[in-house]
């Protein structure tokens, strides 16, 4: 519909939106291909804020894809350009996903900086969708540091569940359950590790070919073995 309207702005907003999605059902090929045509058009029209959005979820399809260097190189220059347009919304989600670059290339500083980062605007903003995954990260990012370690990790994912909860976000809480429950796992509580995450599981119908289901699936399976 956007593409038969003629307009670029339509067309910049669903591609962008959609690319969201994809990023979130690790549909990364297809998330790249709409990011890059809506930095295209936003260079083309001279709409800087849509130039920005479209090179910060790029960056977000490097890092998932283990592009961690890239990555933190063009999220950067993104909401440098983003938050010259005097523009805040969805800085959680990329933050999120530059902490978890930096935290890859054993950058914690950084990664430590961009996540209190995305927390600060959550609450600064109120733009609560992203939450329960900021603090997931966070609890990611914890484990890989021994002067956090194991608890500080446990109380990230306990946040990020209850955020979950209460914002009925079962996707966001399969995610953090996963979390939670591998952390178990490793330190021998299978079984409690499994009675958290089968019922969350269990809630979905459909989408058993996302990545995610596919995930949570395998782990209930090495949990009961």
């Amino acid at each position: 519909d956007a593409r038969e309207s003629g307009h670029a702005v339509p067309l910049m907003y669903a591609q962008f939106h959609t690319s969201l999605t994809n990023v979130l059902c690790a549909k990364y090929a297809a998330a790249n291909a709409q990011s890059s045509e809506v930095v295209r058009l936003g260079d083309e029209k001279g709409a800087a804020l849509w130039k920005a959005l479209g090179t910060m979820q790029s960056g977000c399809v490097l890092a998932l894809s283990g592009k961690a260097s890239e990555a933190i190189q063009m999220i950067t220059s993104g909401i440098s350009m983003y938050r010259s347009t005097g523009s805040r919304l969805y800085l959680p989600i990329f933050l999120s996903h530059l902490s978890k670059a930096y935290a890859e290339l054993g950058q914690f500083d950084q990664a430590w900086r961009c996540i209190g980062e995305a927390m600060t605007a959550v609450e600064t903003t109120k733009e609560r969708w992203y939450e329960a995954e900021i603090y997931r990260v966070a609890g990611e990012i914890a484990l890989k540091l021994p002067q956090l370690g194991s608890s500080q990790a446990e109380t990230y994912f306990e946040r990020a569940l209850t955020v979950a909860r209460v914002q009925q976000a079962k996707s966001w809480e399969l995610r953090a359950a996963m979390s939670m429950a591998r952390l178990w796992h490793d330190h021998g509580m299978r079984e409690k590790a499994r009675d958290l995450l089968a019922p969350v599981y269990g809630w979905f119908t459909e989408g058993f070919d996302m990545r995610d289901l596919k995930e949570a699936k395998a782990l209930l399976h090495a949990l009961a073995s």
